[in-house]
């Protein structure tokens, strides 16, 4: 018979062969099965009979069971069975089975990781010398009952839930067929993970024993481990992440070459990329194409306001444009001074998420207001997605903000005061990260602008980090409020711009974020440090039984980050008819009322 591992280890037990010794190189080894009457009920239904009965069946499906069982170490599986549970909690957004699959699996993985590492120092700190036994038969099947009886409960209290969120955003609910869909992608994602988990280990192990002939055994272990590990990190880091960083760039700048079927090349001069534009439509990207191509026209605006409106510029520059972020920005100056748009009442200066992609709305509605007297202008500064810009190009999304403001700005100093267009800047996302990058601090905001609209904003806006940390005394985190709203305010929804019942001089700075937003929530904090906007009263879209768990609340919301633009506008990432609101009340534009935003928001669109 060969020898298994005490609780953790990895190789296969079979109880075929006759006893052997432990290796005296292995003091951790040690017989797998014990002289017990279940054990010997076990072996006993292994023998060959005449007539195979009912019961004997039963028996070798239980010792099969048993067997695949203690492959695996039972301190893991408990802590695993035990995440996986947890998995299934609600979170900020309704998610379906594909992403909550990725969640319950990886949670699961990450849960045997922990109790293996757990039972390893339990042993460890009691002795090294002497081998734990294996748990019985019975505790094992004990479970896997407990782990299948408690998933099926789970799964149901999980339904529960997220139809009560799916019913507080007014989406459509989810039939029964989601949820066996959902237990095959987390078995599969927790096999997969598992596999690479222990393939890893067996490499741990291997080196250690190779490393133990020559080192006594604790530097061998110390040493072994440290090896694999730098290695580890040295494959990802140096060959796998510039491998698919040099796919992702392939594949999305071919996607950047593509165009929107709403995006119309323009043949107005007052839009880059059209007659006499210093930057061709090619040029421009896909996203920047839609910039320029989309918007309200003037008969549009005159039907709107009922009076002769003008036509809005735009302008933009892509990444084919020109080489660099400092020359991308000059040329839009260029392009800002060709079409006359110094010469405009409003500016917007709109930093762009990672692809190039602007919120719709927030330039539409600064034209409506305005009845087409702005001019919109911004610049693209990679390929990617928001979501991947996010992790590796904040600081070319911090650098464009800064260009952006500071070309533009530059040459409005050297206007005659009293001739001045009014400057605002937005950005949604990483974008409002950028946007923000621009300024030190909110009164530097107020002083050189005249208005600001952060949308979405991430854990990575610095200033907003810091006026949510400071926020006044009372005011939750999901929705500060800072130095009584003397410059800056935070609004979930149109209502909120009112509060708190105090004077707000201009300049205006608004943060608009909705208290179900992943972007706006996530922080990698999540991971061992409850968040202080689930500590006390919820926002008006977060449900009252969402808990935070450790590891657990950062996979969740991080899943929540994938599918934050599928829900409904005022919810998650989707942000739409607020933003009227936000502009009216930081612009004041002279004869606009609550009305007209009324009746402006069926209007817009975010792309």
């Amino acid at each position: 018979m060969t020898t298994q591992p005490s609780d953790g280890a990895d190789e296969q037990v079979e109880s075929v062969d006759p006893p052997a010794a432990p290796d005296a190189s292995s003091p951790e080894d040690a017989p797998t099965e014990e002289s017990t009457p279940e054990n010997a009920a076990i072996q006993e239904s292994t023998q060959p009979a005449q007539t195979p009965t009912t019961a004997s069946r039963a028996v070798r499906a239980q010792r099969f069971l048993v067997n695949q069982l203690r492959r695996f170490s039972y301190a893991g599986l408990v802590v695993a069975v035990l995440m996986l549970w947890l998995s299934l909690t609600p979170s900020l957004l309704p998610r379906g089975p594909l992403f909550q699959g990725a969640v319950s699996g990886g949670s699961a993985a990450i849960g045997y990781c922990v109790g293996v590492f757990l039972a390893w120092l339990a042993r460890y700190m009691v002795s090294r010398d002497t081998a734990w036994p294996q748990p019985r038969a019975r505790w094992w099947l004990g479970l896997a009952a407990v782990a299948v009886v408690g998933w099926l409960v789970m799964l149901i209290l999980h339904a529960q839930w997220e139809e009560e969120l799916r019913r507080l955003m007014d989406m459509e609910l989810q039939t029964w067929t989601v949820y066996p869909i959902t237990i095959v992608i987390t078995l599969v994602v927790l096999c997969l993970l598992m596999t690479i988990g222990r393939a890893w280990a067996g490499l741990i192990r291997w080196l250690v024993r190779k490393l133990t002939a020559v080192v006594p055994p604790r530097i061998a272990a110390v040493s072994g481990a440290a090896l694999v590990v730098i290695v580890t990190i040295f494959l990802v880091n140096g060959v796998i992440v510039s491998w698919a960083m040099n796919t992702l760039n392939s594949s999305f700048a071919a996607a950047n070459d593509e165009t929107k079927a709403a995006s119309v090349e323009p043949t107005s001069p007052l839009r880059s990329g059209g007659p006499g534009s210093l930057v061709s439509w090619d040029s421009l990207g896909r996203e920047g194409r839609q910039v320029v191509g989309a918007g309200p026209s003037v008969q549009q605006l005159t039907d709107f306001n009922h009076t002769p409106a003008m036509e809005p510029i735009r302008v933009y520059a892509g990444l084919d444009s020109t080489d660099s972020i400092r020359d991308r920005a000059a040329i839009v100056v260029r392009e800002l001074q060709r079409t006359g748009a110094f010469q405009r009442k409003v500016i917007g200066l709109g930093t762009s998420t990672g692809s190039g992609w602007l919120n719709q709305s927030s330039m539409d509605s600064l034209e409506y207001m305005y009845n087409g007297d702005t001019a919109m202008a911004s610049m693209q500064y990679s390929y990617l997605p928001s979501w991947l810009s996010f992790i590796v190009d904040q600081n070319r999304a911090r650098a464009a903000g800064q260009a952006l403001f500071e070309a533009v700005d530059a040459q409005i100093r050297r206007m005659p005061e009293a001739e001045r267009p009014k400057v605002v800047v937005f950005g949604e996302s990483l974008g409002s990260f950028g946007a923000e990058s621009a300024f030190g601090t909110i009164p530097d905001i107020a002083a050189r602008t005249d208005g600001a609209l952060f949308s979405g904003p991430t854990f990575s806006n610095e200033l907003w980090e810091q006026t949510t940390h400071d926020r006044d005394r009372g005011s939750p985190a999901w929705l500060p409020i800072y130095e009584h709203g003397q410059q800056v305010r935070f609004v979930a929804e149109p209502k909120d711009l009112a509060r708190p019942d105090a004077p707000w001089p201009g300049p205006r700075i608004v943060y608009l974020q909705h208290p179900s937003d992943p972007i706006t929530n996530w922080t990698p904090r999540l991971l061992f440090n409850e968040p202080a906007w689930l500590k006390g009263s919820r926002g008006r879209d977060v449900l009252s039984s969402m808990t935070w768990i450790p590891i657990v609340t950062f996979l969740q919301v991080s899943a929540d980050m994938a599918v934050s633009t599928s829900v409904p506008d005022g919810h998650g990432h989707s942000y739409l008819e607020g933003i009227p609101y936000c502009w009216a009340a930081i612009l004041e534009p002279p004869g606009w009322t609550v009305e007209k935003t009324q009746q402006l928001v069926p209007h817009l669109t975010r792309d």
